[in-house]
């Protein structure tokens, strides 16, 4: 199996939506984005699967130094040979890819964020510079380009964790800001033990409401001359937020089911917006 081949595997396994933002892109931008898709996937199921924080750590120090040779010229993971003809073309920095490990890394020494601000510094790490590397491949000509796609990663980044938090929950995870689950008066034990209240649902519609907030901060900040460049971040706003209506007309039951959208809606969706964005 080829470098390529493995991140495509990596990425159609994952069931993700991203995926089906890849589909429209010309062969080398598709590779250098499922290729950064795939390093995502690798140290995130680190933190995921290792059920020993010491391995855990030891297998996120293996891929520090995995970029230290990527960019020196000897990769040896599939995933960071994949990324090696990408680097230069592409402009994918190696502060970027080394931000990303930081974020995965805080999962392994913090399960609760006391208010919103704390929470962002995470959602930066793992999402908003990955929004940043993937409009340098999608390509942009207008600078503000890179606030939007910062914003959009913040985005999709609060969607995941909307969607998650029952999953997270059997963790021992709660990425809601304790704050405010105070100001909904929502317990942490609440969520540990899916007990799904009436201040519970309320708490969630503004979580979505505050994500919808992002999505449309996001499309503010979009130049038009950079509009069809985007399109793939575009197609994934436009499954996620259909994601979050999902959500919200299921009454919230986040704490007992993963909603999800079926593979043929998500091809639908991109499809649709692939031709009107």
């Amino acid at each position: 199996m080829s470098p390529d081949e493995y991140c495509q595997s990596k990425a159609a396994q994952s069931g993700s939506s991203f995926y089906y933002a890849f589909l429209f892109l010309p062969p080398q931008r598709r590779r250098a984005i499922t290729a950064l898709y795939a390093f995502c996937r690798e140290v995130d199921d680190i933190v995921d699967e290792c059920t020993d924080t010491g391995v855990a750590r030891t297998k996120l120090a293996w891929w520090r130094q995995e970029l230290a040779r990527l960019y020196a010229g000897q990769p040896q993971h599939p995933v960071a040979r994949a990324l090696a003809p990408a680097i230069q073309p592409f402009g994918i920095k190696h502060e970027y890819l080394a931000e990303i490990i930081d974020g995965m890394q805080m999962d392994l020494s913090q399960n609760r964020y006391l208010d919103f601000d704390a929470l962002e510094q995470y959602c930066h790490r793992v999402a908003g510079v990955v929004g940043l590397l993937a409009a340098s491949i999608f390509g942009y000509r207008d600078e503000r380009t890179l606030a939007y796609a910062h914003t959009l990663g913040l985005a999709f980044q609060l969607t995941n964790i909307i969607r998650d938090v029952g999953e997270d929950s059997r963790k021992g995870r709660i990425y809601l800001p304790l704050s405010e689950l105070q100001q909904f008066k929502v317990s942490a034990d609440d969520i540990l033990h899916a007990r799904q209240t009436e201040n519970f649902v309320h708490l969630m519609a503004f979580q979505i409401g505050r994500a919808e907030r992002y999505y449309r901060a996001a499309f503010e900040q979009l130049p038009q001359l950079d509009r069809k460049a985007q399109r793939p971040g575009l197609i994934m706003a436009a499954i996620y937020r259909a994601l979050l209506r999902e959500i919200a007309d299921d009454g919230c039951k986040v704490l007992s089911q993963r909603t999800a959208l079926t593979p043929v809606r998500k091809l639908w969706i991109a499809c649709k917006t692939w031709i009107t964005a």
